[in-house]
């Protein structure tokens, strides 16, 4: 196997990187990042309520008592923290099937208009023109935006729930070990499904490459990010406090946004670059 520079491959990729730049600029990508961080803010609200409507049903209240809520009452001040605190488990008192379903249609809805972003974005990518009609959209959008949300949610509980399930004896360390990779499993085919099934045009399946590795790694690493900040070092008891952690969760979600887009242009590029060395070698086949 020939062995290639290290010169060689650092060009290459500072050649690759500015290429995916210059054509995130022309598709307006940081537009649609926008976008999407917008949708992914609006959609924290319904989120969080699924979220402990759900901790309430599979009877996880323990989550909220021991983890959560002493991190909120250190964070902020002592009547928001018994009002936050009244608040859910009121919620849990409620914890029903209806109250879940109004969460989860809510939590449905703003993916759906997420999903509707990202094939706007992945279609820019794709350079195609036309674009689904809105019936057409839905009729996909809907059962992709549920997919979607299932794995997510899944992986959500997949962090949370075996430690507690599992709470002695050897097994206890096999579902501390197993629920990242699991959790990132899930994070990989929510991802793999958004990028084959959002655009209007079908690209070829590949549910392992590079943008999507670079999606689910910054999706994972500004997550983990994030939640340090949250636990560590915001604090809401004042109101510069509070004006940085809105700032901090804007960030976030602009974040995910820059990845999504970032990871889809980076296959794009790749696909290209691959299509073109496979059309030169079929040409040079031919001249000889």
């Amino acid at each position: 196997m020939p062995v290639v520079p290290t010169e060689a491959v650092g060009r290459s990729a500072v050649q690759l990187a500015r290429e995916v730049l210059a054509t995130m600029r022309r598709h307006r990508l940081g537009t649609h990042a926008t976008a999407l961080a917008f949708r992914v803010l609006v959609s924290m609200v319904p989120l969080a309520l699924l979220g402990i409507g759900l901790l309430g049903a599979l009877g996880l209240r323990s989550v909220w008592d021991d983890s959560i809520a002493p991190v909120v009452r250190d964070r902020v001040a002592a009547s928001v923290a018994r009002a936050a605190d009244d608040t859910v488990h009121r919620i849990f008192a409620r914890s029903d099937a209806a109250l879940i379903a109004l969460a989860g249609a809510l939590v449905v809805w703003n993916t759906l208009l997420a999903v509707r972003e990202a094939e706007h974005a992945l279609d820019e990518i794709h350079e195609q023109e036309g674009r689904r009609p809105f019936w057409s959209g839905l009729a996909t959008g809907i059962p992709l935006a549920v997919a979607i949300d299932l794995a997510l949610v899944g992986a959500l509980l997949a962090v949370v729930v075996p430690p507690r399930a599992v709470r002695d004896g050897p097994w206890h360390g096999v579902a501390e070990l197993a629920r990242w990779p699991a959790a990132v499993a899930l994070v990989w085919l929510a991802v793999a499904l958004l990028v084959r099934y959002a655009p209007g045009e079908h690209p070829e399946p590949r549910w392992a490459s590079a943008g999507s590795a670079l999606v689910v790694g910054g999706w994972v690493g500004a997550t983990a990010g994030f939640g340090w900040w949250t636990t560590s070092v915001a604090s809401y008891r004042t109101a510069v406090g509070t004006l940085t952690a809105f700032l901090v969760l804007t960030g976030y979600a602009l974040a995910l946004g820059l990845v999504f887009v970032l990871g889809a242009q980076l296959d794009e590029t790749l696909r290209r670059r691959d299509g073109g060395r496979r059309g030169k070698a079929a040409r040079s086949r031919r001249a000889s």
